[in-house]
């Protein structure tokens, strides 16, 4: 008998068993499909076609097929009750009983699904038992699986990444691709962030400024914003409504749901390029060509808030998701003190500091955010916010993602929040993976494969506050993302790079049981040779340009871009887990090299 890390599985499924043998799935195979599941069948059988040039014949399911039933079917789809919400179970059997055959033999595939959610996760682990050669399209047979017994259900129900083309716009066939690659492993949400100080990403039919003037700027800086280079060549880019719905359709036919975000009411100098009088400045200083977090954020008027409601309506025809993002992240308020506008705001919606007497706008910040919340949930949607946006106006149907640290998703949870954690500290994935001297644009926190393997999104200390009283904290961890932000990723060749092989090590955290996952420990190790003997021949199928495990190709180099590495012990010391990034009162302001606006830059990569 076989050992399930043979199979090589990502990520690693909850229970697998090897009888030995393996069987042939010829051309004309009927694939059986319960009407519910046909999606996930659907998208398998295409795979399948363009990989190994075979005709697969749908076909709807005979109740009761097994392997002796003599249906016709050589693989089932169906149904299971008593399976776990996206939980599903795989049988490859071969029909020859007896001694093990010396080749792949006739049988039957069967596949158990929870729920479609865990057809698709199937469908997956399907791909991957075909080897490599499932991940290219080379219509050459035969098609052989290995005869296995699997039963695996996921941890976490938000399984997510998000992918930043607000900084730098990725065509859609890109982002299509991306998609494709979170779902091959068992991921289930992409947020996609679609605007930022550096540009607006999706057609807005009411206010066409927004991708008129608001996708496009002069030119983008080159590594960190410090040194003051610029490459002189204009950059933009946007999605019509149309590809949105395309990329919204192609996911779901992947069991992956996507979030659109439009981040206010920080990060939002795209916008007010486009509309000025959105911004506390009101003046039309072009959109953002540099990093950090910018100063200049909305006016958090009666206008701004018509403004984005409409914008909101566009993007709930487009997007059938549940969840919508806001951001609401990195808000300094400093220009909204020197206005003295925004300060009569603050007092006469009641707005106060400590002493009750003096207005605080800083939590404009939170009232502008619950507004907008409330306008999701009016239309049936639910809010998703950074951790800075929490307040106590906040509606308690919105889910918190905290980034900075897990101390602010123990305070979400115990206020009643749902909580998805994504600490910049583990899941950043555009901080530098390596200390390779020839390190591409090395920025943030040095984070290995290993270390990202080692996240736990349940951490010991946050199970202490929270694990031993699940029942009676209002809050759920609904799960983690792992963050692909683009300041320093210009094209998909470079987002492959920072994201891969990570994401995959992501994805074993996300999905497959609680273990003790540190660097140096046996599930690491084994990981690791399952990563490098089996794994990473189908990303290089895939043509995916992951970061090898050594270190960069010369070609994946970047001679001569200064980064900025930041070190995780130092800064953990001084603030320990509770949130280290982020726009802070007393983070230091330092003037933004050749523009007129001043910055903060605790991250070089902002959520």
């Amino acid at each position: 008998m076989q050992h399930p890390g043979d199979l090589g599985l990502v990520p690693e499924p909850a229970s697998t068993q090897l009888p030995g043998g393996s069987v042939l799935i010829e051309d004309g195979a009927r694939v059986g499909t319960d009407p519910a599941l046909r999606p996930a069948a659907r998208w398998w059988r295409r795979v399948t076609e363009d990989a190994f040039g075979l005709d697969l014949v749908p076909s709807a399911i005979d109740r009761g097929s097994g392997p002796s039933t003599g249906s016709g079917q050589r693989v089932v789809f169906g149904l299971a009750a008593d399976l776990p919400a996206g939980g599903y179970r795989i049988a490859v059997c071969p029909a020859v009983r007896g001694p093990e055959p010396a080749g792949p033999v006739a049988g039957l595939v069967r596949v158990e699904a929870a729920d479609l959610a865990g057809a698709h996760a199937a469908a997956q682990t399907l791909r991957q038992l075909a080897g490599p050669a499932a991940y290219r399209r080379s219509g050459t047979g035969p098609l052989a699986l290995p005869a296995v017994r699997i039963e695996d259900h996921p941890r976490f129900e938000w399984r997510g990444v998000l992918l930043d083309v607000a900084r730098h716009f990725l065509p859609k066939h890109d982002v299509l691709r991306f998609i494709d690659l979170a779902a091959a492993h068992r991921l289930n949400v992409l947020q996609l962030h679609l605007t930022d100080d550096q540009g607006w990403r999706m057609q807005i039919d009411r206010y066409p400024e927004l991708t008129r003037t608001g996708a496009w700027r002069r030119e983008s800086t080159v590594g960190t914003w410090r040194t003051g280079s610029r490459d002189g060549r204009p950059h933009g880019g946007f999605y019509t409504q149309d590809d949105l719905r395309e990329i919204v359709a192609f996911a779901r036919d992947r069991g992956v749901t996507v979030v659109p975000e439009i981040d206010v009411p920080g990060h939002v100098e795209a916008a007010v390029a486009a509309y000025p009088e959105l911004g506390t400045r009101k003046d039309r200083s072009g959109v953002r060509t540099t990093w950090g977090i910018s100063q200049d954020v909305l006016d958090p008027s009666e206008g701004s808030l018509a403004f984005f409601r409409h914008v909101l309506d566009e993007v709930f025809d487009v997007f059938d998701t549940p969840w919508i993002g806001l951001g609401g992240d990195e808000v300094p308020p400093t220009l909204w003190r020197d206005a003295p506008h925004i300060v009569e705001r603050a007092r006469s919606l009641g707005l106060f500091g400590a002493d009750r007497s003096t207005p605080d706008v800083g939590q404009l910040h939170g009232w502008f955010v619950a507004r907008l919340a409330e306008h999701v949930s009016d239309a049936g949607r639910r809010a998703v916010v950074w951790d800075e946006a929490m307040s106590p106006m906040l509606p308690r149907d919105a889910i918190v993602t905290s980034w900075r640290g897990y101390a602010q998703g123990a305070a979400a949870l115990e206020s009643g929040y749902d909580v998805v954690m994504a600490p910049e500290q583990v899941v950043y994935l555009d901080h530098r993976a390596g200390e390779h001297p020839a390190e591409p644009i090395p920025v943030g926190f040095l984070r290995t494969v290993e270390d990202v393997y080692g996240f736990e999104p349940l951490p010991a200390p946050l199970a202490e506050r929270v694990g031993n009283r699940v029942s009676t904290v209002p809050g759920r961890l609904l799960g983690a993302q792992a963050q692909v932000w683009t300041e320093h990723l210009d094209s998909a060749r470079r987002v492959d790079y920072a994201t891969f092989p990570r994401l995959a090590a992501f994805a074993e955290v996300a999905w497959s049981q609680q273990a003790d996952r540190t660097p140096g420990s046996a599930a690491s190790k084994q990981f690791l040779d399952r990563l490098a003997r089996q794994h990473l021949p189908r990303l290089d199928a895939y043509g995916v340009e992951y970061r090898p495990l050594a270190g960069p190709h010369p070609w994946q180099t970047r001679p001569g871009i200064q980064g900025y590495p930041r070190d995780l012990a130092a800064e953990t010391a001084v603030g320990g887990w509770a949130g280290i990034g982020g726009w802070r009162e007393d983070g230091g302001v330092e003037n933004r090299p050749t523009e007129t606006d001043t910055a903060t830059e605790t991250s070089e990569s902002d959520a």
